[in-house]
């Protein structure tokens, strides 16, 4: 893994560099644009702030990818799903980012945002249905497996079907998620950082090139976005970097899967993301209010609600994706047979975070 090493490394260094320099000249471009964020009902500041700051992610992610894809080719490893997959990943996550660009610059109807969404998703989904070749699959083949210690089997084309849709919907409701959970200083940037370092490490214990550099790269994006988001004047990501954030998790997440990494290592860094929108809109819903108006219910802005800085109730929400990250993690240790046990734990964390703004809040007297 020596070489592979070096290519992550290198993916990552300039990923990094990139995140942390491009917002010197992206910040004048967005003050020229007047892309500013103003408060409103969903809003956790108090006064307008720069966004769009996610563009300067996006070209340092793609940069990063791209770098690592070109070195991958180079050295001749284009089998077991090396540089082709990382390349569906990073075009997947970049026409991602763009759809964002665009709704930053301009706005899009909701019936058009949704179509180009699915649109992404669906090419991303089959995309990496394409790549994804274990080793000793017949060419066009398409198959999957758990690496644990359980053989890789073929599976038959309506299984592949039903992985498409579930692709589809997976992508593109991760990026709506991540979009909802962009709401406070941090929080964003926190899980860039946990998601990729999580897959990275689903990469190195998989002996997976791609996944390691791709992970890699996700987390030195969104680890140079931090000191820009976080120190004054501040500046958010805008739509450009949420839809980067979801999509390029997201497809990482289903290309590790179809991949033969265990399940529970795919999903690790987003059940808390998941439940918390989930959860919020279901008792929007239950409440008969509409589950698409601007609000701020979630648990993530509940808990900032309560007096905390944006830093801390950030870094809550950060803890609990890691530690979930690190139960997925686990899977790769243990028997398959103990999954549900750790899939126990992650609903367990899950339950205790939803539940956090009635422990943490402050006493009447």
């Amino acid at each position: 893994m020596s070489g592979t090493l070096l290519v992550a490394c290198s993916a990552f260094a300039v990923t990094l560099v990139l995140s942390l320099l491009l917002p010197f000249a992206v910040r004048p471009l967005l003050r020229r644009l007047r892309i500013v964020d103003v408060p409103n009902e969903r809003s956790s500041h108090e006064r307008p702030v720069l966004r769009g700051l996610g563009l300067a992610v996006l070209v340092a992610v793609v940069c990063g990818g791209v770098l690592a894809v070109a070195l991958f080719a180079l050295r001749g490893w284009s089998g077991h799903s090396v540089w082709d997959v990382l390349l569906v990943a990073v075009g997947g996550s970049l026409l991602a980012g763009l759809l964002g660009l665009v709704e930053d610059l301009r706005g899009l109807s909701v019936p058009i945002r949704s179509a180009l969404l699915l649109l992404i998703a669906l090419g991303s989904a089959i995309g990496l249905l394409l790549t994804a070749r274990p080793l000793g699959d017949e060419i066009g083949d398409a198959s999957f497996g758990w690496i644990a210690g359980v053989p890789l089997a073929p599976f038959p084309g309506w299984a592949a079907v039903l992985l498409a849709i579930y692709g589809v919907l997976f992508i593109s409701g991760y990026i709506n998620v991540a979009n909802f959970m962009d709401g406070l200083n941090g929080i964003s940037g926190f899980h860039g950082v946990i998601a990729g370092l999580a897959f990275a490490a689903a990469g190195w214990l998989s002996s997976l090139p791609w996944l390691l550099a791709a992970g890699l790269v996700l987390a030195a994006g969104f680890a140079g976005f931090l000191p820009w988001n976080l120190s004054k004047p501040g500046a958010f990501l805008g739509d450009v970097g949420s839809y980067l954030l979801g999509g390029a998790t997201a497809i990482i997440s289903i290309s590790a899967f179809v991949n033969g990494v265990p399940i529970l290592a795919t999903i690790g860094p987003m059940v808390i993301y998941f439940g918390d929108v989930g959860v919020t809109l279901v008792r929007r819903v239950r409440a008969g209010r509409k589950w698409d108006e601007p609000h701020k219910e979630h648990v993530y802005q509940r808990l900032q609600q309560q007096g905390r800085s944006h830093i801390a109730a950030s870094g809550i929400t950060a803890l609990f994706s890691l530690a979930a990250s690190v139960l997925g993690l686990i899977s790769f240790f243990v028997a398959p047979v103990w999954w549900w046990a750790l899939l126990a734990g992650g609903l367990a964390l899950l339950v205790l975070y939803l539940r956090l703004p009635r422990l943490l809040a402050p006493s009447a007297g």
